[in-house]
């Protein structure tokens, strides 16, 4: 198991101990950067309450083109986050929907939608204080 290094600070979380620039914290960087993108978490909320078919979710994602969905959807799959169910029907049916690992990180993006929903008003008076300098 993977624990913070002793030194740092509060607050703010210092290297993983044993792990180089390129091992697991490179890699943590990497994988926040795919779950944290935008047509990401938009996909995964849409998902959350159980499978869907593409034309669905795409209603579902307000501004998402039909490319950004597959291409989305396509690397949710491969990093094991969406299963993606073909059924023998004509035309053919395709469902996606939240592998265990993809529930699991619902509760994450909840908790980061909420401090977004919580802090939009210090936030916006901080840009607003800051363009005005």
């Amino acid at each position: 198991m993977r624990t913070w290094s002793a030194g740092r600070t509060a607050g703010s979380p210092g290297p993983l101990e044993g792990d180089s620039q390129d091992g697991a914290a490179g890699r943590a960087r990497e994988i926040i950067g795919r779950v944290g993108d935008k047509w990401t978490v938009a996909v995964v909320h849409a998902l959350g309450n159980g499978p869907l078919r593409f034309t669905e979710i795409r209603r579902g994602v307000d501004g998402i083109s039909q490319r950004m969905l597959t291409t989305t959807l396509r690397a949710l799959e491969r990093d094991g986050l969406v299963n993606r169910t073909v059924y023998p029907e004509i035309p053919p049916r395709v469902d996606y929907e939240l592998t265990p690992v993809g529930r699991s990180l619902l509760d994450t993006l909840w908790l980061l939608m909420n401090w977004a929903v919580l802090h939009t008003e210090d936030i916006d008076r901080a840009r607003r204080e800051y363009d005005a300098k």
